[in-house]
């Protein structure tokens, strides 16, 4: 029988190589974009009547993609007052005490995110001359839910860990 511990790390590192590759997709898509709006309307006079639009919305895309890189390697800003006077399991506690506060706040965000989401989707807003709306905002509830498992998960396995383990990323 193979380990969870053996279980979860393939899942994390097919996880994060999804999340690259999210990542690369759609700012080569950004750059190509941008870059072809440009030469379309600098050159020829003309544009792309969604680009604009669609760019924002990437914009989002790849703010909530890089949040989600970040919390998966605990590179996220965060303010590390304690770090420098606290040590060991004190350390531990504190930080386990804030990644579960910042999962908290994921999760309310996502909650929230996703009932504006349902808004859209029930009003029938749509983007992109004729995509419904929901189908592109649901990014934003999607991203938080993730981050909210990410601290989740932290808060509990620095708890669970010694002192001298390295936390399960």
């Amino acid at each position: 029988m193979i380990p969870i511990r053996t279980i979860l790390r393939g899942a994390d590192r097919w996880a994060r190589r999804l999340e690259d590759t999210f990542l690369v997709v759609v700012l080569t898509a950004m750059i190509g974009l941008a870059a072809g709006q440009i030469v379309l309307r600098n050159f020829f006079d003309i544009g792309l009547f969604w680009g604009d639009e669609l760019l924002r919305l990437l914009v989002l895309w790849i703010a909530m993609g890089g949040a989600v890189a970040a919390s998966r390697a605990d590179r996220h800003i965060n303010i590390a007052l304690l770090d420098r006077y606290l040590s060991g399991r004190p350390l531990q506690a504190v930080r386990a005490i804030t990644h579960a506060f910042t999962a908290t706040v994921c999760a309310l965000l996502a909650w929230v995110s996703g009932r504006f989401v349902a808004t859209s989707l029930e009003y029938g807003d749509v983007l992109l001359g004729g995509v419904p709306a929901a189908a592109l905002q649901a990014v934003l509830p999607l991203g938080f839910a993730l981050m909210a498992w990410r601290h989740g998960v932290t808060a509990v396995t620095s708890v669970r860990q010694r002192s001298d383990e390295e936390p399960l990323r």
